[in-house]
């Protein structure tokens, strides 16, 4: 890990993108007159939030400010912070990526990445910027404690998972088809989506002491196999609460409270189907509702299942 001049604290749920993109959720001239009779509060919110589909990151910003000095020296020094970025990841974490999104912070420009090929993440490092002397700090590339190993690591259970992983896959996107609930868009989950192994609906996460074998094995020698991953690691070398998949799902259609029939039957359909990793699964069921600033959907009204009364899931002897 690099040494660190702040910690940059992020909000952060599945991807966006801010630096020049328009503000697809906000308001604009034509709704100005229906505007005056809206209350304060319904104000607010119609400038904070946007609909699921239509979010692609735009509109987000960084705990520590909005950064627009720090995200214009960045997006003017563009051809530089990319290629520092990769040779970063390349040289630390032995992965070649692809940078989708550059934001602005406060003394920093976040950089999210997108791991190419296997093991697949998302994840960020952080460039420095010296606003004063309006340039990049290339060569003093950092990444937040834990952060780009725990992408690293979840990707790799995801990648020797693969048929557990995917299962879970296949049930959301038949959930999906089915009944009138979407994920977020592929975009907003490249643009900002540093939750590691992640898809539209779902992302992995653990720090748990057992997952060390796999970035460590990883690290050591990057061309290693699935086949070798796997006789380092058994199904049963972690506890279930080790591993936690995030399952975040939307209504399709605005102006829809979470439905309580959809969030019942995948809690239910969850608890009883094998073949799933094992692990704690946490289900929430938003309204159609994003938050430009934080990429999060999660509200009062949404409906969850998750810490402490996580669906448990253990691999039985049969997988």
């Amino acid at each position: 890990m690099k040494n660190k001049n702040k910690m940059i604290v992020l909000s952060i749920g599945f991807s966006l993108s801010l630096g020049g993109c328009g503000d697809m959720g906000n308001s604009n001239g034509n709704n100005n007159e229906d505007n005056k009779n809206l209350t304060k509060e319904e104000k607010h919110d119609k400038e904070r939030y946007v609909s699921v589909q239509d979010y692609t990151g735009q509109g987000y910003e960084t705990l520590e400010g909005n950064g627009e000095e720090e995200d214009k020296i960045a997006e003017a020094n563009r051809e530089t912070v990319h290629k520092a970025v990769k040779e970063f990841f390349l040289n630390d974490y032995k992965t070649e990526v692809k940078v989708h999104n550059i934001v602005g912070a406060e003394d920093a420009a976040i950089v999210f990445v997108e791991s190419i090929g296997e093991p697949h993440f998302y994840t960020y490092a952080l460039v420095p910027v010296d606003v004063d002397q309006e340039k990049v700090l290339a060569d003093q590339i950092w990444s937040q404690e834990g952060q780009v190993e725990e992408a690293l690591t979840t990707s790799i259970f995801a990648m020797i998972h693969d048929k557990e992983v995917t299962k879970l896959s296949n049930y959301l996107e038949g959930i999906v088809e089915e009944y009138p609930v979407v994920g977020k868009q592929m975009e907003a989950l490249q643009n900002v989506g540093a939750d590691g192994y992640g898809t539209p609906y779902f992302f992995i996460s653990s720090l748990d002491p057992a997952f060390e074998v796999l970035y460590n094995s990883y690290l050591d020698n990057p061309d290693i196999t699935k086949e070798e991953l796997k006789e380092k690691f058994s199904k049963l070398d972690y506890p279930p609460k080790g591993l936690i998949f995030a399952i975040k799902l939307y209504m399709e259609e605005p102006n829809t409270e979470p439905s309580k029939e959809i969030f019942n039957k995948i809690v239910s359909d969850l608890e009883e189907m094998d073949g799933l990793a094992r692990g704690s699964y946490a289900v929430y069921l938003n309204d159609n509702r994003v938050d430009k600033t934080t990429a999060i959907g999660t509200k009062d009204n949404t409906l969850e299942r998750a810490n402490p009364n996580y669906i448990i899931q253990k691999v039985r002897e049969n997988l």
